[in-house]
């Protein structure tokens, strides 16, 4: 993704295709303004990303090169890289993260959001980004892609705006278009005017994940009320009210009788799409 993008003229980080722990030990750290021992801040430093999806490792944002080679050796041998599980070595960029969700048809946005996004995203605000947008357009067009796609980007610090992930399918973002009614024809009808959010459409949250986070850390009671107050529960509507009660009061509750069931270990609920992560499960 990362390449292609870049032989259109796109900006994203540097990247390094990986099948070996050993291209890992072996790289040149300085050839790319990296070096053990440089320290976070300083010169340019890598994440090991794994091409396959990893529920758990995902969120593993450790930079390399670690502060001394056999520090950087063993954190990459505990890792499952191999030529059928390849993994991406790729510059770590600081800056502001941004989601985006298109729909597309024969190289045409017809739907398109945008919001900050974080390393666990659960809290979707559009945002008006030219410059994503852009970005997102000519992608598509240059393949004339039809179908769904979703895009993480980051602008750095020096203001540099590099697209880090693509996903081909439909982001929770989506939940943005709750009140538009022109979303069914944005999938159904070729040479629809591109559908954003409206004006009036509130951010998006799960409440069950906010009440988490109040059980978590208390003294944020205030701001997770800020965002109660401002925003609308991603999937809770008065006249359709069985998704929500059902995921939260069925589907999960099931999940959890089962991992207790089977003995299984879990690490976090996802509330916005109704699945517990599990060490090594999707």
């Amino acid at each position: 993704f990362t390449t292609l993008a870049a032989s259109m003229g796109l900006g994203v980080p540097d990247r390094h295709r990986i099948t070996d722990p050993q291209q890992v030990i072996d790289f040149d750290w300085a050839d790319h303004g990296a070096g053990h021992g440089s320290g976070t801040g300083a010169g340019r430093t890598y994440i090991l990303k794994s091409l396959a999806y990893d529920p758990v490792r995902r969120m593993d944002l450790t930079e390399l090169p670690r502060p001394t080679p056999a520090e950087t050796a063993a954190f990459v041998r505990s890792l499952p890289i191999s030529p059928d599980n390849p993994w991406i070595l790729q510059e770590f960029v600081r800056g502001q993260e941004y989601c985006t969700h298109a729909t597309v048809r024969d190289g045409d946005v017809q739907l398109h959001c945008c919001c900050p996004s974080s390393g666990f995203q659960i809290n979707y605000e559009m945002v008006d980004d030219p410059e994503i947008e852009a970005w997102v357009r000519t992608f598509v067009g240059e393949l004339r892609l039809t179908g769904q796609v979703s895009f993480d980007f980051i602008r750095s610090d020096d203001g540099r705006l590099m697209a880090i992930e693509c996903n081909p399918r439909t982001h929770s973002a989506i939940t943005m278009f709750y009140d538009h009614p022109g979303v069914a024809r944005a999938y159904l009808d070729a040479g629809v005017p591109t559908v954003y959010p409206t004006r009036a459409s509130r951010p998006t949250y799960w409440l069950y994940h906010e009440i988490w986070r109040i059980l978590r850390r208390p003294s944020s009671i205030a701001e997770r009320l800020g965002v109660l107050a401002r925003g609308k529960d991603a999937i809770f509507d008065m006249t359709d009210p069985l998704p929500f009660l059902l995921v939260h009061h069925l589907q999960i509750p099931a999940l959890l009788l089962d991992t207790v069931r089977r003995g299984t270990e879990w690490v976090r609920i996802d509330f916005n799409i109704g699945k517990l992560i599990e060490p090594a499960g999707d």
